[in-house]
């Protein structure tokens, strides 16, 4: 999927496919590479990792520049902090706060129950919850009743792991419910023999919920749109670090921008104006065409169901 939407909006991704048995030591001198080159621009460590590598020690080694994944210890420290700001917000979280500001709903006072409390979306989208100033109560494994919990929420982001764990009674009527669960239980009408399904009983949540989202198809797809935004923004950052240095003289900046890699699908227009407030040339960039809206699927209004 991440591949796909890479060559959908033109930006050129690769894999490095090592073997299972591949030494810690190899696969962070693999990462080292990648941080020294200047054509990369973005990294993500696909988790897990095998048993014998510490997936810690790896995800700190990522540049924190290149921190696509938003998983490097300083992006996560300054996303728990107060007043600090990462560079890259993880995607999942990300994309689920995306979701609802996309779909129109607003998270000021409202109660928000997060159902986990893992370190890829649980206490990540707590974070951000936070950061917005949502009152956010976290469910987990030791929480006692969590039934009654959940049942006070107006939003309900369900990534515990555990299939079709919400029943439709856990809910009152009305709230936006985002299932981040993708789980496989057995099914022999499917070729595969399973098929997948999130935290959240769809079909007996969609008769009570406001909005929900499906699995497949709903935060997964978010997710990928996150990882390419990311992704856009360290490009972004490369260009102005490029280009910082004709901002602070007269002279125009290079016609030929081909150092850059600019992706296909993505169109940077510069102009030379004149403005108060900066007597000398300034450069004004547009991105256009980053228009992934398929990369979006958005969360369903159950008034369709």
């Amino acid at each position: 999927m991440k591949r796909k939407a890479c060559a959908e909006v033109g930006i050129k991704s690769f894999d490095v496919d090592l073997l299972e048995q591949v030494s810690e030591a190899e696969l962070i001198s693999k990462v080292h590479e990648l941080n020294a080159n200047p054509d990369v621009h973005g990294i993500l460590v696909q988790l897990p990792l095998p048993k014998h590598v510490n997936e810690e020690k790896v995800l700190g080694e990522i540049s924190i520049e290149k921190d696509v994944d938003g998983f490097h210890p300083l992006n996560i420290g300054k996303l728990a902090m107060k007043g600090r700001e990462p560079l890259f917000q993880l995607c999942t979280a990300k994309g689920c706060l995306e979701l609802l500001t996309r779909s129109g709903i607003s998270i000021k006072r409202k109660k928000v129950v997060v159902v986990g409390r893992s370190n890829m979306v649980g206490l990540p989208v707590s974070l951000l919850l936070l950061k917005a100033d949502v009152t956010v109560t976290v469910v987990h494994s030791r929480t006692p009743d969590p039934e009654t919990l959940v049942r006070e929420a107006d939003i309900v982001i369900a990534a515990a792991g555990q299939a079709m764990m919400i029943k439709g009674s856990w809910t009152k009527p009305g709230p936006a419910v985002i299932d981040v669960g993708t789980n496989a239980v057995d099914d022999p009408s499917k070729k595969s023999g399973y098929r997948l399904v999130g935290d959240v009983d769809f079909q007996e949540a969609c008769k009570v919920a406001g909005w929900i989202t499906t699995v497949p198809g709903g935060v997964g797809p978010m997710t990928v749109a996150m990882l390419l935004k990311n992704t856009l923004d360290i490009w972004c950052k490369a260009c102005d670090r490029a280009l910082r240095p004709y901002l602070q003289t007269k002279y125009p900046a290079p016609s030929d921008l081909s150092c850059m890699a600019l992706p296909q699908n993505i169109v940077l227009r510069v102009w030379q104006c004149h403005c108060p407030c900066n007597p000398n040339a300034c450069i004004l960039f547009l991105l256009e065409n980053l228009k992934h809206t398929d990369a979006f699927h958005l969360l369903s209004n159950t008034a369709g169901f």
